[in-house]
């Protein structure tokens, strides 16, 4: 652990020794795959660290489009987190209830408006509980405040820049399904999509950037799961996954190591594997 950094990584003692803190506000992100068999909103309701909101990641999306979960509209992000009393001034404060896994995609949600004072609780709900510390099954009293935001348009990236990335070798393209999915061994959970990745790709599972207790690994550590799958961090990283959510674990490694110049593919393999004229790749090799 590099140390708490309320702009991408906190300990549960950190969040601990801040938790009546005015300005703090607590996201309960918790997402589940379907074969998870896990329920989010009710296990959030059973059981949540005290003062904590529910952001839902499929609501709080461009429900217009047809793919899972894409980033939100700036006007809806804002409208959501009026509502949810999150606003200017806040240091916000993400977890889920499985330690690391969909609340980084917050994390870059909110950094994609604008919004830096914001971190993931490493370890997540999982740790918390672990360690025997107070949890609660009352909503908070939410009550609005203003909230401004600055999309950030370089953070995201649509299926024609990923495609031109590719060709032109520019970015590190960074995926961070299984090694299986990767290499099109095993089939996707989403039907009808192809299997394989993006050709030139990169695979970073994103299990590989977290400890057996399900932190992430400290700065030192994460540079060595980089440079043992060849990635050459002199280029700009583009992330992608299955639907964009494990993804922003990898950008919130690369923000760890001190690399700024990533971005994340939000229609992921929901989208690439879609379309039978983008290329795949199978096996290992990029």
């Amino acid at each position: 652990m590099a140390g708490d950094d309320p702009k991408t990584l906190v300990s549960t003692d950190w969040l601990a020794a801040h938790l009546d803190d005015p300005d703090l506000r607590i996201l309960d992100a918790s997402w589940y795959l379907p074969d998870m068999g896990r329920d989010a909103r009710a296990e959030y309701l059973a059981a949540h660290i005290p003062g904590a909101r529910f952001f839902d990641i499929d609501e709080i999306s461009d429900q217009r489009s047809p793919l899972p979960h894409m980033a939100p509209p700036p006007e809806k992000f804002i409208s959501r987190m009026r509502a949810m009393g999150v606003g200017d001034g806040h240091q916000v404060v993400v977890y889920d209830g499985a330690g690391l896994f969909s609340a980084a995609r917050v994390w870059w949600t909110f950094r994609l408006m604008g919004k830096t004072d914001v971190a993931v609780l490493d370890g997540g709900f999982p740790k918390w509980q672990a360690e025997g510390r107070p949890v609660e099954d009352m909503p908070p009293v939410l009550r609005d405040r203003h909230i401004t935001v600055s999309r950030q348009a370089g953070l995201i990236k649509d299926v024609t820049q990923v495609a031109a990335a590719a060709k032109l070798g520019s970015h590190e393209i960074l995926d961070a399904r299984s090694p299986g999915r990767f290499a099109g061994a095993e089939p996707e959970p989403r039907p009808g999509l192809r299997a394989g990745h993006i050709p030139g790709a990169r695979n970073i599972p994103y299990r590989s950037l977290l400890g057996p207790d399900g932190t992430m690994l400290p700065p030192e550590a994460l540079r060595e799961v980089f440079a043992a799958a060849g990635v050459d961090l002199s280029k700009p990283a583009i992330t992608t996954c299955g639907s964009g959510v494990t993804a922003a674990i990898i950008n919130l490694a690369l923000e760890r190591i001190g690399k700024h110049d990533h971005a994340l593919y939000d229609g992921s393999w929901a989208e690439w594997g879609m379309y039978g004229d983008l290329k795949v790749a199978t096996g290992n090799d990029g």
